[in-house]
């Protein structure tokens, strides 16, 4: 009998009859599964292909980043079938809001670029379009491996990006609401313990993420951390005033007032390309 075809984004996955061997259970039970895609067809397909597994429960499908991080967090799956583009937040902004007990995740996407980034993330897997039912078993397998083993924490999600890529936005999850701040409107971070306060357009946000790791994904070249614990958008800062021997305070177009260090106070002069002087922002 000729292999079935099943039509996704235009391409075939070539569908094998269903293999023997099968994805043990991990200590004797059922695993939970997610998936997350915008397409139906890739849905479906991966519906199709998990029928073949009946000690895998689906118990959600999401067709956008929301309601993956909304689903994951109410039915704690132990395996993730994540896509990469999809609308509202990419599958990388989702792993960032999931729980600290991230499942086993296996990246199905049309995309090859984003494959090494998904290893960086400690990505059980992944799976590129159009994919055989002996590469999705595959990928099983390892998803049965790593089960078994501690799951990375989501700070690596966001750490995985490739070199000189920036992020355009930050996501910041709060209970099931998901908020979604561009970086031209992030005014300033503060940082409070292993918690980032972002600041934009009059209210605060609060990320688990250290600011040490948030200025490495920043654009120093807009964003100047000026004292151990804040960042600022340098196209919101007024002026620079001096506040006591040797120190000094940035006051920003909205009124806030944050610390200058004297390392910071370099940092701010060098990205303003002042470092003679030649732009004086201290009255």
């Amino acid at each position: 009998m000729p292999p079935r075809a099943h039509l996704l984004k235009g391409v075939y996955f070539q569908r094998r009859h269903a293999k023997s061997g099968r994805l043990a259970k991990v200590d004797g039970h059922t695993l939970r599964a997610v998936i997350v895609d915008d397409e139906e067809l890739a849905r479906g397909f991966l519906r199709e292909l998990l029928r073949a597994h009946p000690e895998i429960e689906i118990v959600a499908e999401c067709a956008n980043g929301f309601e993956a991080v909304k689903a994951i967090a109410e039915t704690a799956p132990d395996l993730l079938f994540l896509d990469v583009q999809m609308p509202k937040l990419d599958g990388f902004e989702v792993l960032e809001l999931i729980e600290p007990r991230t499942p086993a995740v296996i990246f199905v996407t049309a995309y090859d670029q984003y494959a090494m980034r998904a290893f960086d993330a400690h990505a059980v897997d992944y799976l590129l379009k159009p994919f055989s039912e002996e590469r999705f078993e595959q990928a099983l397998e390892r998803a049965r491996a790593r089960l078994g083993e501690r799951r990375p924490s989501p700070e690596l999600a966001r750490e995985a990006r490739a070199p000189g890529e920036r992020p355009q936005r930050l996501v910041v999850r709060d209970g099931t609401r998901v908020h979604v701040i561009p970086l031209e409107k992030l005014d300033y971070a503060e940082a409070q313990d292993d918690y980032v306060a972002l600041h934009s357009a009059g209210k605060s946000y609060l990320k688990q993420q250290t600011i040490a790791s948030l200025e490495a994904l920043l654009d120093p070249a807009r964003f100047v951390r000026i004292h151990r614990s804040a960042i600022v958008n340098l196209e919101r800062l007024a002026r620079i005033e001096p506040y006591a021997k040797d120190s000094r305070i940035a006051i920003l177009t909205d009124g806030a007032r944050l610390p200058v260090s004297r390392s910071g106070y370099a940092r701010l002069l060098e990205a303003m390309g002042d470092s003679q002087g030649s732009r004086n922002t201290t009255r």
